[in-house]
């Protein structure tokens, strides 16, 4: 007796959808960068996605790099007379 086997139709479901739609709209909106910058104010590890600046790299367009690279320390700097 021969097994029956199910072939999926390649149908993409409409929750799907909705949900890279509204990513989109996310990242595109200022929203995300003001969340990253809030986890970066507190200490967490960030990572941005920049435009690559290795020009021969044409496989790689954007790079990940930590923010603390891009945006430096998120500890603030004390000044020279204030005390420990």
């Amino acid at each position: 007796m021969a097994k029956m086997k199910y072939t999926s139709k390649g149908e993409i479901g409409t929750d799907t959808k909705l949900k890279n739609s509204l990513r989109r709209d996310y990242i595109a909106s200022g929203n995300r960068v003001l969340n990253q910058r809030k986890a970066w104010a507190v200490g967490k590890n960030v990572m941005l996605t920049i435009e690559n600046p290795n020009p021969n790299e044409k496989n790689k367009k954007y790079i990940k790099v930590k923010a603390t690279d891009v945006w430096g320390s998120h500890k603030p700097k004390r000044k020279a007379n204030e005390k420990q």
